[in-house]
């Protein structure tokens, strides 16, 4: 028998990719029975872009932080009456909050009971994965990220954040709680860490870098023309900052890799995931983005008041949006929404404005090969927002 999959933030900007992944036979033909998605809005599968395959289970609706332990796991065994069979599961669950307290109790709170929901449910049960992320070595302190104790290139072996940070980041007692109730568990896990997210969503999302970049540079032609010139809309810092970029589908890969090869004596340990062994700045990118959309790409002005801004583009600019939409179909409701996080282009254009490039050497010594150009790693993303129709052919 095959491996069964249950994934918890299947319509999210990474576990789609995993969905995708598992349903197009990675990494072979034969390895996975079934996958269940969990989702949280309800999501039809000719919507989702996923392959029409009877291994495919979309739940949508299942409230992880609603009832007791014991409701949550009778309304799971309700909604996948084969939840005994599950042997992998990929927790991508995460619900956005402005309220750091609130959002660190339910992101606790929703690992703790899914997890300890699957244990109880599937004796089959072999792998669990957490999702975590950058925030691991500090990126999102900005100026304040630590340079004493966590250095470029980021290894998953550098020490937890220090006080005052250590407690204002949910990952760390996510990691605690599942060290203790799984250490005498017959069944693996492991938490991985991608960076910046490059990835395609279904549904409206908090923020998808992806989605508005392409939204606005799909503008930004429709402004200003075919083959005109289009400055990075971010800082001359952040576009000579290097990193590695963490697309979706390369997430998917790596990890669904991981725990199909990964013995019990690597349990608990944390992966960077991302697209290659190398890093590359916005200097390399910006230009094969822009090129995808016809336009030429080009450094930002040496002006901070000169250089553009994603969102306030889009916003000045929105009659034209709507007439795109309006002349190719497009979804309504997705390029400025009012559940996409306000200045997140901003603070990843303009103020991630420092070196975080990983250290890939872990995830690479497991056998695994493939690395992605941007372009490898960007285009198949923006060929599913055409398809979607969220962004113009």
């Amino acid at each position: 028998m095959g491996k069964v999959a249950l994934v918890f933030g299947a319509s999210g900007v990474t576990g789609w990719s995993f969905v995708n992944e598992i349903l197009t036979d990675y990494p072979k033909p034969g390895v996975w029975e079934k996958v269940h998605a969990l989702t949280n809005r309800p999501l039809k599968q000719e919507d989702s872009l996923w392959p029409a395959d009877s291994r495919l289970n979309i739940v949508s609706g299942i409230d992880l932080l609603k009832g007791t332990q014991e409701e949550l796991e009778a309304e799971i065994k309700r909604e996948i009456p084969d939840v005994d069979k599950v042997t992998h599961v990929y927790y991508l669950a995460y619900k956005a909050s402005k309220d750091r307290d609130q959002e660190l109790k339910d992101a606790v709170d929703m690992w703790r009971r899914s997890a300890t929901a699957l244990d109880h449910l599937s004796p089959a049960l072999e792998f669990q994965v957490l999702q975590t992320g950058a925030k691991m070595y500090g990126c999102h302190l900005l100026e304040n990220h630590p340079t004493d104790y966590i250095q470029v290139p980021l290894k998953e072996s550098f020490p937890r954040l220090r006080q005052p940070y250590h407690d204002q980041l949910f990952y760390h007692p996510q990691l605690d709680w599942v060290t203790s109730y799984a250490k005498d568990k017959k069944w693996n896990w492991i938490d991985t860490r991608p960076d910046i997210i490059i990835g395609f969503v279904p549904n409206q999302n908090f923020y998808s870098l992806a989605t508005s970049t392409a939204v606005f540079l799909s503008l930004y032609a429709a402004v200003n023309g075919p083959g005109a010139t289009v400055p990075y809309p971010g800082s001359r810092k952040a576009w000579v900052a290097k990193s590695i970029d963490s697309s979706s589908d390369m997430i998917a890969r790596q990890t669904l890799h991981l725990t199909l090869t990964l013995g019990p004596e690597h349990k608990g340990e944390g992966y960077n995931v991302a697209d290659a062994k190398y890093p590359s700045s916005w200097e390399q990118k910006w230009p094969a983005l822009a090129g995808y959309f016809g336009l030429k790409g080009v450094a930002p002005p040496e002006k901070a008041e000169e250089q553009l801004e994603v969102r306030a583009y889009i916003k000045e600019h929105w009659k034209t949006w709507e007439e795109l939409e309006r002349n190719h179909g497009l979804k309504t409701g997705i390029a400025d929404s009012p559940m996409t996080y306000a200045g997140f282009e901003y603070f990843l254009f303009t103020q991630f404005d420092f070196d975080r490039q990983y250290d890939m050497t872990k995830m690479y010594s497991t056998g695994f090969t493939e690395e992605r150009t941007t372009i490898e790693a960007w285009g198949p993303v923006f060929d599913r927002l055409k398809k979607a129709k969220i962004i113009p052919s």
